[in-house]
């Protein structure tokens, strides 16, 4: 069995798990620091400061769709669909969720961060049409 479409999910869990890790001592850190109170925090986000929302939405957008994406992994192994394009799809998928995360943890520019997502969604589409087309052909 090829495993070269293994590695991205890899990489993919990677970046969730960090910025999971940094979320969490970013707001244990904040009430430590005592720049907000757990009763500030406790029914909501909005009182975490700023830098911690953007790690904490950083964090929150790795449940969205790389859910499509590892669904997409998973039956193209399934299926033995496991083409270089897919890989390459794959891993470029991966660089540009890198690169949303990135933006919305430094520094937040809405349309660089819209413009990386939307560009995630093409490339995840075009990794579902090329294993549509791979499995029914």
């Amino acid at each position: 069995m090829n495993l070269d479409l293994v590695f991205p999910v890899f990489a993919q869990i990677a970046l969730s798990l960090v910025l999971l890790m940094a979320t969490g001592l970013a707001r244990f850190f904040s009430i430590q620091g005592g720049k907000v109170k757990p009763a500030d925090i406790v029914l909501g986000q909005r009182n975490w400061p700023k830098t911690v929302q953007q790690l904490g939405n950083a964090a929150n957008n790795q449940w969205e769709t790389p859910t499509l994406f590892y669904a997409g992994v998973a039956f193209a192994l399934i299926l033995q669909a496991q083409s270089e394009l897919l890989v390459t799809l794959a891993w470029i998928w991966v660089g540009l969720r890198v690169l949303h995360a990135a933006i919305y943890v430094a520094v937040n520019h809405l349309l660089f961060r819209f413009l990386s997502f939307v560009a995630s969604v093409f490339v995840l589409t075009g990794f579902w049409l090329v294993l549509f087309l791979e499995v029914t052909a």
